[in-house]
């Protein structure tokens, strides 16, 4: 794989894995748009480990928090915050593991990596976030985040295994129509966004460790930089975007994109 196009997929990873237009649709839609070559599970995951540490390193506090919480939650102790957004946590990734794990083995996830299928869920579920994002209340805080919320954003989260979906758009969705403001609703789906990378990450690697070579190592490391560096820009400028702006452009990408692909798709 070229310089140009390592460097192309870790940016697109990047810039898409947190804003809600979907990261795993744009990386699919790249070979047959371009003619590149696919990236394989290697460079997917390399690129996920870039975004991960994005996320940790803007995050921090909150990650801290719930890294001093996790032995008490293994505990079933939930009697301090940090307690309670650790298992939060772990409660909201549990769906999506099941399902994510059963789609992989079953090879299931294969079939639904088509043009129609983006262009449907682009446009599908970008409208079902202006929806929620217009019409959900905006009273629950972060500090709100409970076992049940965390378990119904956790089974909005399992939408996000079909590609265009949006892993943090549909988490997003379901955080507005629970009711938290625009800037809380997109920190927690954030946050959500670390164990559950994490665990597709080593999902991936089983795979990967078998073919891996020099080579390919360092054009991971390569793409790991740059997805890392895309995504922590990407980040800080869509958490400061929200403090004044709705999800509304990011709508209008997604039906656009939704729209052209089902052109194309059913020519």
């Amino acid at each position: 794989m070229s310089l140009f196009q390592l460097i192309l997929v870790a940016i697109i990873q990047g810039v898409t894995e947190f804003l809600p237009i979907s990261s795993s649709g744009h990386l699919i839609l790249l070979p047959s748009l371009t003619g590149l070559q696919d990236q394989g599970l290697a460079i997917d995951v390399a690129v996920h480990v870039g975004t991960l540490g994005a996320v940790v390193l803007y995050f921090w506090p909150d990650v801290k928090s719930a890294a001093a919480g996790l032995p008490r939650a293994l505990r079933g102790k939930t009697d301090t915050e940090q307690a309670r957004l650790a298992l939060g946590l772990i409660v909201s990734t549990i769906p999506t593991v099941i399902l994510g794990a059963v789609l992989f083995q079953s090879g299931l996830s294969q079939s639904l990596r088509s043009m129609a299928v983006i262009g449907w869920t682009m446009l599908g579920f970008g409208l079902l976030l202006y929806w929620m994002d217009q019409k959900g209340p905006q009273t629950k805080e972060a500090k709100d985040w409970g076992l049940k919320d965390a378990a119904i954003m956790g089974l909005w989260q399992m939408l996000a295994l079909i590609p265009g979906t949006s892993r943090s758009g549909i988490t997003i969705t379901g955080a507005r129509h629970l009711g938290y403001t625009r800037e809380e609703g997109a920190r927690i789906a954030m946050l959500m966004s670390i164990p559950t990378i994490l665990a597709s990450g080593i999902l991936l690697s089983i795979d990967v460790i078998k073919e891996a070579d020099l080579r390919l190592a360092i054009d991971g490391a390569i793409a790991a930089l740059f997805a890392f560096a895309a995504a922590l820009l990407a980040l800080s400028i869509m958490m400061r975007l929200l403090r004044s702006v709705s999800f509304t452009p990011y709508v209008i990408y997604r039906v656009v994109l939704g729209v052209i692909l089902l052109i194309i798709a059913y020519s």
